[in-house]
């Protein structure tokens, strides 16, 4: 197998699924993952999308979230059952951080808010895996990110309370109260 060590991506599988019930975007999609050398399938539906699938599944999906018969989850969801070195990305003009973090779970590789062009998910499709931040295992409390920037907006103040009171729009005595305690865990 050839592969592109700067993304990661196989060169010798470039197939590509395209799941989307708006046929004018899925059909300039189409046309513009052609001319990156990508061998695309495009479904209007989740049927079509699990049919294609059981028949070949692809090493790329680009997947629309909502569609007129169902949730494009369910084709990232079988997607990844059948191929789970695959990289699936969702589309949607109705994002919410829950519906994000549940694609991820099922295995999408990225979520990207519609109008996405094809440059970005072109990039999103090539991007290495790496270049996602890791979860830290104790990640800051929102208090402590909270005085952290109180502290950061501060200090480029001069350490002056009265302009930065002004410019995170808060009173300065309120201000002068949090400079006071000790750092939030």
């Amino acid at each position: 197998m050839a592969s592109d060590e700067s993304n990661g991506i196989d060169q010798e599988d470039m197939s590509l699924l395209i799941v989307d019930d708006d046929k004018p975007f899925l059909s300039r999609l189409t046309r513009a993952m052609e001319a990156r050398n990508f061998k695309v399938t495009a479904a209007e539906s989740v049927a079509e999308g699990l049919a294609a699938i059981r028949v070949s599944p692809p090493a790329f999906a680009v997947i629309d979230l909502r569609l007129a018969d169902g949730n494009g989850l369910d084709v990232i969801s079988e997607l990844k059952e059948r191929r789970p070195d695959a990289r699936g990305i969702i589309l949607t003009g109705y994002g919410n951080i829950a519906t994000a973090v549940t694609a991820v779970k099922l295995g999408a590789f990225d979520y990207l808010a519609k109008p996405a062009d094809a440059d970005e998910i072109y990039n999103a499709l090539v991007a290495a895996q790496h270049d996602k931040a890791m979860l830290p295992e104790n990640p800051m409390s929102a208090d402590r990110v909270r005085w952290e920037h109180i502290q950061r907006i501060y200090e480029l103040c001069g350490r002056n309370v009265s302009e930065t009171a002004r410019r995170l729009n808060m009173h300065r005595r309120t201000l002068q109260r949090i400079l006071a305690k000790r750092a939030p865990r």
